[in-house]
């Protein structure tokens, strides 16, 4: 005997057995029942979710003798069992748009239309499946129809790509009744597949269910081909292993050596890993999605949830490893891991291997969160909100302040390449070292200018009138060396150029009492590189 697959078996035939798309089947049963069906219908949302299934029950409702007058279909006569085993039957008539795209198969459609139902109390029903594929033409042959269509005929377009019907054809979407279609819930489909399960007489654990809905996506399509899988591999005992088996994932226990890797940095052995599970015949695009939903799930854990799909017997695995990341940590390699996803890079690279070896490597490189206070520990200061014991954390009822660790990078007095200078003079000194740094033939002239800040922050250059004026008031040459000041003074100053004034004016920089507090502040910060985390995070200021 032949074997029907559940997904078939297992189709509603009534409205009220098509489940989450309730706000869609209870509309379409109450216009049956109160006789207001319209005359075309836009069905969209992912696959696997009901589309073409509730067309079906339309059209069996419509069409259905032994109609109840709630609306519902039998289900049982040979109308309603025709159409919902989607075999050919006079007024129903379901067309692949995907293989009937062209502008003349929507004609002899529109033609078809025109013919009457083979009963005064028939509805003849088109149901057109992967709408978005039919050309800008096709649409325009039934424009006409749509809007004025015979009595008793119903289209039904079903699409999973809306967004393309609109740019190809945007007036079909005021000629239809438009119905947006919901993924299904997990425990949706998990209590589906239970109830399938039952009539089939197998056994099956929560968990196992529960992985075969997450790896469906929302579609109750997919849970049900995928179940059918897994019964034909076991025979019908339904475990977490026999469905990690048929779906190629990989196992809770290999995340969690991972997160030990990288958690230790030993960046050497991420090839290793990789190599291991090719060796072993796993799928690197599975293994891609199973480290994204690890990563979510540690980061859960460490900000004190509960994810429910850890599986029982690694859970404890788990929150012992959420120690080893800070919650920063982990949104930022999340976040890296999350990039690779949103390019879409893995599925369209001939070389998966590589991008998922250079992503683990990043991970192992991430620098680790650090507060305020191990760093100016770690460079031998103190902390200025431990200088005063009523300043600290706990005092105030406020988490200790967090840096990342490029923060601590840039602080180290070996590393820093950041000068805060105060006066102009001291910043154009430390300019006329670097030659690489001034526009080509401009050093004699700039070793002469004279340079100061005006109140207002702007940087002054004078020279005397000649070549070198000339040259400097070029935009190239002054975004120069605005651009290398920039790099030496806190941000890149505004750049004045113009002659120099007679010998007996003063050109000493005038500075302002905030610039002096600012002056101390950044000495401070020179002295003590680790205070500048401080500075920034806290947003402090010099008073006095």
């Amino acid at each position: 005997m032949s074997h029907t697959a559940l997904a078939r078996k297992y189709r509603p035939r009534r409205f009220a057995e098509v489940i989450t798309q309730k706000h869609v089947s209870e509309t379409l049963r109450r216009a049956v029942s109160d006789n207001r069906v319209g005359h075309a219908y836009l069905f969209c949302g992912p696959r696997g979710v009901g589309k073409t299934t509730l067309a079906r029950v339309l059209a069996m409702a419509l069409n259905c003798p032994a109609r109840e007058e709630t609306g519902e279909p039998c289900g049982k006569c040979e109308s309603c069992s025709r159409i919902w085993g989607g075999q050919t039957a006079l007024d129903v008539v379901e067309i692949d748009a995907a293989s009937n795209r062209g502008v003349e198969d929507a004609r002899q459609l529109r033609e078809r239309a025109m013919y009457a139902p083979s009963s005064d109390s028939s509805f003849k029903v088109y149901i057109v499946d992967e709408a978005h594929m039919l050309t800008r033409e096709a649409w325009n042959a039934l424009l006409k129809i749509l809007e004025e269509p015979p009595p008793r005929v119903i289209f039904v377009f079903a699409t999973t790509e809306p967004q393309k019907i609109e740019q190809t054809a945007s007036p079909i979407l005021s000629r239809c009744q438009r119905f947006d279609f919901r993924r299904i819930g997990v425990t949706d489909i998990v209590a589906r597949l239970a109830i399938v399960l039952e009539e089939e007489e197998f056994v099956g654990s929560g968990e196992a269910l529960r992985t075969i809905a997450r790896k469906a996506d929302g579609g109750m399509r997919d849970a049900l081909s995928l179940l059918d899988q897994v019964i034909a591999l076991t025979g019908g005992e339904i475990t977490p292993e026999s469905v990690r088996r048929v779906l190629g994932l990989v196992e809770d226990e290999r995340y969690l050596e991972l997160m030990d890797i990288l958690a230790e940095h030993q960046h050497g052995k991420v090839f290793d890993f990789i190599e291991k599970l090719l060796d072993e015949g796993y799928d690197l695009v599975e293994f891609y999605h199973g480290l994204v939903n690890a990563l979510r799930t540690l980061l859960r854990l460490a900000l004190g949830g509960a994810p429910p799909e850890i599986n029982d017997d690694t859970r404890a695995d788990f929150e012992s490893r959420r120690t080893l990341f800070r919650p920063a940590d982990l949104t930022r390699m999340l976040g890296l891991a999350s990039q690779l996803e949103s390019r879409g890079s893995l599925r369209r690279s001939a070389n998966p291997q590589m991008l998922l070896e250079m992503l683990l490597l990043r991970l192992s490189y991430v620098d680790r969160t650090v507060t305020i206070e191990e760093v100016l520990s770690t460079l031998g200061g103190s902390s200025p909100l431990s200088s005063n014991p009523d300043s600290s954390p706990d005092s105030r009822g406020e988490p200790d302040p967090e840096v990342s660790g490029d923060l601590l990078e840039e602080s180290t007095p070996e590393e820093s390449k950041l000068y805060d200078f105060l006066e102009a003079t001291e910043a154009w000194d430390h300019l006329m070292t670097q030659p690489a740094a001034i526009p080509r033939g401009m050093r004699p002239f700039l070793k002469v200018a004279k340079v100061f800040t005006e109140e207002n922050g702007v940087f002054v250059i004078e020279l005397p009138e000649g070549p070198g004026l000339d040259r400097l008031k070029d935009p190239v040459a002054r975004r120069t060396l605005r651009d290398t000041l920039g790099e030496i003074m806190t941000k890149p100053p505004d750049i004045v150029v113009r002659p120099s004034h007679d010998a007996g004016v003063n050109t000493q920089q005038r500075i302002s009492p905030e610039a002096v507090r600012t002056g101390r502040l950044r000495e401070l910060t020179r002295r003590e590189p680790g205070l500048k985390g401080a500075v920034d995070e806290l947003d402090l200021e010099l008073l006095n």
